[in-house]
């Protein structure tokens, strides 16, 4: 029976990449019937939404997506397409792979770190109130002289039952894909309670796992400083909402940008997966932008789905085809004025070629 997967084209460049991205998993086998849903500006248009219900229930019915690049309108009534999605389908789960690929420029080699951030609470929780609204000046009065009257406040939420079921969720990963260490980073020494609460449950969950996966906590400022020092040190790091934010742009830096990150958020009933990067409108029809990261994430998604041989498959074929460096987009030239770049579609279909060659 083949899986049925929604497709969000997106927009910008999001519908180039997305079918980019369906022909090179159509052609490692998978049978996948794409139900076509639509998120973003260009729907926005038409129906004053960027993200009409249909969607939403198009993912929910069918627990998997595979979501293109998407441009959030200002004023819309969203702080993000994104964001939405996530919450509507308490989508808690972000995870995030930072890993090497011979071919890629970047200061680093080896790097193989897995970011798993919770994706619905923290400062992200959007509990914010402006300057000399009511509620403000109420929690200004609270704090006894703590908080300047001329402040506008946001509030950071961090719970039991939402630590523990991502820090769970990261030790579950760590130990379905062999992983040797789970490290749980906030900054207890000075948020103490929020922060310090997310310590007190991890530790809680690590003790379920002794034996299996290794623990130790690491404080956010001076886990910038190893990653920067020794990646090789980091192996899966699970964090609260605003720390995964910021270090998952750190961790695809050490591989070479949001070009190569693929992403995943992952509920207890669904999951999209999706490229961490933005929709590039300004790229829009010019069949230029680098397919990489939606390519990889679809690989997320062949594994989501328990396809494994394929995803080995996919990857080993984007590897291939990263490292040879001759069918590649411009931002994966030595130069990116490099008349040898192709196009998004002549990418993919390199990756197709060793798919139905080196690794059929």
């Amino acid at each position: 029976m083949p899986y049925t997967v929604t497709l969000i084209p997106g927009d910008g460049t999001g519908p180039e990449l997305a079918e980019a991205t369906r022909r090179v998993i159509d052609a490692t086998g998978v049978r996948i019937d794409w139900e076509i849903a639509h998120a973003g500006v260009d729907i926005m248009a038409t129906l004053g939404t960027p993200l009409p219900d249909e969607t939403i229930e198009s993912v929910r019915k069918n627990g998997v997506a595979l979501k293109a690049p998407v441009t959030t309108p200002i004023g819309s009534g969203f702080r993000s397409v994104n964001v939405a999605l996530r919450k509507a389908l308490d989508l808690y789960a972000c995870v995030r792979p930072c890993k090497s690929y011979a071919g890629v420029r970047s200061r680093y080699a080896g790097v193989d770190i897995v970011i798993v951030r919770e994706n619905t609470e923290d400062l992200y929780a959007g509990v914010e109130f402006d300057l000399d609204t009511e509620d403000a000046k109420h929690i200004i009065d609270m704090a006894g002289g703590k908080i300047r009257p001329d402040s506008a406040i946001s509030i950071k939420p961090i719970s039991v039952s939402g630590t523990r079921r991502i820090v769970k969720y990261a030790f579950e990963y760590a130990v379905e894909n062999n992983r040797k260490k789970v490290s749980a980073i906030a900054k207890a020494n000075i948020m103490k309670f929020t922060d310090g609460l997310f310590y007190r449950v991890a530790r809680e969950v690590a003790e379920e796992y002794k034996g299996k996966v290794a623990y130790d906590e690491v404080l956010v400022d001076a886990l910038c400083m190893r990653l920067v020092q020794r990646p090789e040190e980091s192996d899966v790091l699970v964090l609260p909402n605003l720390y995964g934010d910021i270090i998952s742009d750190l961790g695809a830096g050490l591989v070479g940008g949001l070009g190569v990150a693929p992403g995943a958020n992952i509920g207890e009933k669904g999951a999209v997966f999706e490229a961490t990067h933005g929709s590039a409108p300004k790229y829009k029809g010019q069949n230029k932008v680098n397919p990489t990261a939606l390519i990889l994430s679809g690989m997320l998604m062949l594994r989501y789905l328990g396809e494994k041989d394929a995803a080995d498959r996919l990857e080993a074929a984007v590897a291939a085809v990263l490292e040879e460096g001759k069918s590649v987009t411009y931002d994966m030239k030595p130069t990116r004025d490099d008349p040898t770049a192709v196009g998004t579609s002549q990418m993919a279909d390199a990756i197709i070629a060793k798919l139905h060659t080196v690794y059929a």
